[in-house]
């Protein structure tokens, strides 16, 4: 019943953090502590006894290795300076002001202090991603706060590994040199083993040597084995070695990790979520209690001081202003790897026999609940008090990248319109870049695509897409995320589908885009050589004017006000647009031929008559 119960409170916390869209780890650290200390219901050590340590340890290396998996090299090199500056930058200072301040206020031991600064580095974007969602900071400050996350989360941790590795290492040998050949031997194995074993699994899956359905379960347990292996070679070598092989994977070319990256997404939902629970309901409150009130200013220091001062120093040369500064410099909430890796390393410090090992989960659990709740609570006030809110979205998520969506997408950008494509289908993706429209390749309603795809200034979704069930998914998905009046999506253009969503009265709102055409159709319109045009209507040329012009087979698209705002055209019937508005259209192309054959019979009647011969010349002489 208790391993039942805590499938059903991660459950319900993921829902709770999905409707107020907020980060579930909030949600999930109060569930589990409600489930442990507050009621006694869940006693970790209890349900699962000599398991509790290899789960724990399984489930960080899982989460480590999926962080990795993330890590590219030529997306950390094309975000920014700001970005560049701040993973060094921010890393060095606030493990240092953390280190100190946990030594120095709370007196604990330097191995727990250590542990502390390092981990205490890492944000994620599991925490980021929703935060960004609800306040929309301007696009200079999602995009430095979304790579921070996604780059720090698997560094950080890596960082809190080479440290615990040292602390052990030191621990093992009474000679300094000792301590130093046991840490170069982690150091080796995990750098060396991961290589390999990331290379090794990257040609498996780029060569076929799996089967399409295995490519997940393989590397899974491909993964867990390398890191089990790795920690019979070197104490706790694992956690090193995942990473590695993640980060390898990452960087080889024409290696489908997105598929195992989507897998993971239902792993997390069971195994992560319950993990965090398992955590948050080993919390003591009297350890918590045991620290005092230095632990309040512990946290004042990474929280007011530390940050702040990474910030303005990996701001210098950069073109941020002060405001932008300030903002960055108040939001930092710590993540799931942060608990995670915090209370593996507890465990293992307290087996290794060294004192104080008990105050480090409480310490970045507190961490956790200080930045999650008030940096959540206060970011949007702060936003709107230092004006780096974007204006209202008024972009458009295109979900399909095939030529009909490139087209409007085309049209859109001309407008200067924030537009983001998305398809799975590579081939569609390839010829987006290569106009270069912002693309995202994968799954739209995946939570990688929730934490990678930019959304700055994306506030409408179009649904251009042939695959009905993804339609349909990512309709709910989207209404969700924008509201009903935000999401249009085309007829599905068959009776039985009609038939069968007229109970879905929330998705069947969202049909009948661009006069209740199908994609088929719009397809179809495309390939005979329609093309979008934009239009301005004016006094001497009329809306009525413009559909007798193309003899009503025009399909207009979108409408944009004198004020440039824009709108999706559902009905044309019920458009009424006035002289200064523009019309974003699918137009015909023969109604154009025919246009210039009249200018050419304008012209020709226009030529003076002395031109033509007269009926005088043309007579015969008389004899």
């Amino acid at each position: 019943m208790i391993l039942a119960s805590i499938g059903v409170i991660s459950l319900f916390c993921q829902w709770l953090a999905w409707r107020m869209r907020m980060p579930a780890i909030l949600f999930l650290l109060i569930g589990g502590i409600v489930a442990g200390p507050v009621t006694g219901f869940l006693n970790p050590e209890a349900v699962f006894d000599d398991i509790l340590f290899p789960m724990i340890s399984l489930a960080v290396a899982i989460i480590l290795f999926e962080g990795s998996l993330t890590l590219r090299a030529e997306e950390i090199r094309s975000h920014g300076k700001m970005v560049r500056n701040l993973i060094p930058v921010g890393a060095l200072v606030t493990s240092t002001i953390g280190t100190l301040a946990a030594r120095w206020i709370l007196e604990v031991p330097w191995e727990v202090a250590l542990l502390f600064g390092a981990i205490s580095v890492v944000t994620g974007p599991t925490v980021i991603a929703p935060l960004l969602r609800a306040v929309r900071p301007t696009s200079t400050i999602a995009n430095i706060l979304r790579w921070e996350g996604i780059i720090i989360d698997p560094l950080g941790a890596l960082l809190a590994v080479l440290v615990f590795e040292g602390i052990v290492s030191w621990g093992q040998g009474n000679v300094f040199s000792h301590a130093l050949y046991i840490f170069g031997k982690t150091l080796m194995v995990g750098f060396l083993i991961g290589a390999a074993a990331g290379y090794l699994n990257g040609l498996a899956l780029r060569k076929h040597w799996l089967p399409q359905y295995l490519h997940n379960a393989g590397t899974l347990t491909f993964m867990l084995g390398v890191y089990v292996l790795s920690n019979e070679l070197a104490h706790e070598a694992g956690l090193l070695t995942v990473t590695v092989m993640g980060i390898w994977m990452a960087n080889m070319k024409q290696v489908p990790v997105e598929d195992i990256l989507e897998f993971k997404e239902s792993l997390s939902v069971l195994l992560i979520s319950a993990l965090f629970i398992i955590l948050a309901a080993r919390v003591d409150f009297a350890s918590i209690a045991g620290l005092g009130w230095g632990l309040v200013s512990v946290l004042a220091c990474l929280i007011l001081i530390a940050r702040p001062i990474s910030i303005f120093l990996s701001a210098i040369g950069t073109k941020l202003n002060w405001r932008e500064k300030l903002y960055l410099s108040w939001i930092a909430p710590r993540g799931i790897v942060a608990a995670a890796v915090s209370a593996l390393f507890a465990l293992q410090l307290e087996r290794a026999g060294f004192a104080g090992a008990n105050t480090l989960v409480p310490l970045v659990f507190m961490l956790i609940i200080a930045t999650v709740t008030l940096q959540s609570l206060t970011a949007r006030p702060i936003a709107k008090l230092l004006n780096v809110q974007e204006p209202p979205a008024h972009g458009f998520l295109i979900l399909g990248a095939n030529p009909v969506a490139r087209l409007i997408a085309e049209a859109l950008g001309k407008h200067e319109i924030p537009v983001m494509l998305t398809d799975t289908n590579w081939e569609n993706v390839r010829q987006a870049r290569m106009k270069n429209m912002p693309v995202y390749f994968g799954n739209p309603v995946s939570e990688h695509a929730a934490t990678h795809m930019d959304l700055t200034g994306i506030g409408n979704v179009l649904i251009l897409s042939p695959y009905k069930q993804l339609n349909s998914l990512a309709t709910y998905h989207f209404l969700d995320w924008f509201g009903d009046d935000s999401v249009f999506s085309l007829s599905e253009g068959d009776q039985d589908q009609r038939a069968r969503l007229q109970t879905a009265g929330k998705i069947q709102r969202t049909r009948g885009l661009f006069n209740s055409v199908s994609y088929a159709k719009l397809a179809s319109l495309v390939s005979q050589g329609y093309t979008v045009k934009t239009t301005n209507l004016r006094e001497e040329f009329s809306y009525q004017q413009f559909l007798d012009q193309y003899h009503n087979q025009a399909l207009v698209l979108f409408a944009i006000d004198g004020r440039k705002h824009i709108q999706a055209v559902r009905d044309m019937e019920d458009l009424k647009p006035e002289e200064d508005w523009k019309l974003i259209s699918l137009v015909p192309p023969q109604p154009q031929k025919e246009r210039k054959e009249k200018e050419k019979e304008k012209e020709r009647e226009k030529k003076p008559e002395s031109s033509a011969p007269s009926p005088e010349s043309t007579e015969k002489p008389a004899d």
